[in-house]
């Protein structure tokens, strides 16, 4: 069955299955060698890169699917969520689907939810479904040099201008860091995020004020200078801090 047979067959089955004009795009985000990557899919039909995204049941909370959409797409599970916008611009989607009639599920006006997630990318290998040729970690700077469809590069700036704002009052690390990390590694994070480079100092003085977290007793071992310490999330302070913000951040 080639790529067309194929989107004509789940089209007829999506009507039957989804909601119409209301789909999901969830942005997934993780963190290697020091930078920030996205989860992309490319399906056969057409050689541009998608978001993982997907189309919500009737029976379905909004929520429940995009989890079940992230396991179907990319063979990604136990992620943090969080919507951040509405996505709604016409033709946005009957564009990508030019090569057919008006008729096909996936051509109609979709309003898409956009979710971001927060990954710790090392974890997984990505698998692709049954219509997507690759399911792939794309680091943040090769993202100009890529075909994004549809308007998935917008949502892809709100979502990181969205974890850019939230980062002066909520915590991040716990689900982008190993276990286990330094406070390099953890400042590293936060100037992928914002984009820019923080000062040594006042960041370990922000940081050690939140009490999020937990220095261990151990030290990485290996390289040529001096082990550094390691460190761990305190996760009943992490957890408060997201419910209560950083004050004093």
């Amino acid at each position: 069955m080639d790529s067309r047979e194929q989107l004509l067959k789940r089209s007829v089955e999506a009507k039957e299955i989804y909601l119409p004009h209301i789909s999901a795009d969830p942005v997934v985000f993780g963190f290697d060698n020091n930078e920030l990557r996205i989860l992309l899919t490319k399906m056969h039909y057409r050689k541009q890169w998608l978001l993982p995204g997907g189309y919500v049941m009737k029976d379905e909370d909004l929520d429940d699917a995009v989890v079940r959409i992230l396991k179907s797409r990319a063979g990604v599970s136990d992620v943090f969520l969080e919507e951040f916008g509405i996505f709604g611009k016409k033709n946005r989607s009957q564009l990508y689907f030019e090569d057919f009639d008006d008729t096909l599920f996936q051509k109609q006006r979709f309003i898409s939810v956009g979710y971001y997630a927060l990954y710790n990318s090392s974890e997984i290998n990505p698998i692709a479904d049954e219509i997507s040729e690759t399911c792939e970690w794309i680091y943040l700077r090769e993202l100009p040099d890529i075909d994004l469809a549809m308007d998935h590069k917008e949502i892809i700036e709100k979502a990181l201008l969205t974890l850019r704002e939230k980062i002066s009052y909520k915590p991040i690390g716990y689900n982008l860091l190993p276990e286990k990390f330094t406070f390099p590694e953890l400042q590293k994070l936060y100037e992928a995020i914002l984009g820019r480079k923080l000062n040594r100092g006042n960041f370990y003085r922000k940081i050690k004020t939140l009490g999020i977290l937990k220095k261990l007793e151990e030290q990485r071992r290996g390289g040529a200078h001096k082990s550094p310490d390691l460190y761990s999330f305190d996760q009943e302070n992490y957890t408060k801090a997201l419910e209560d913000g950083l004050n004093s951040w």
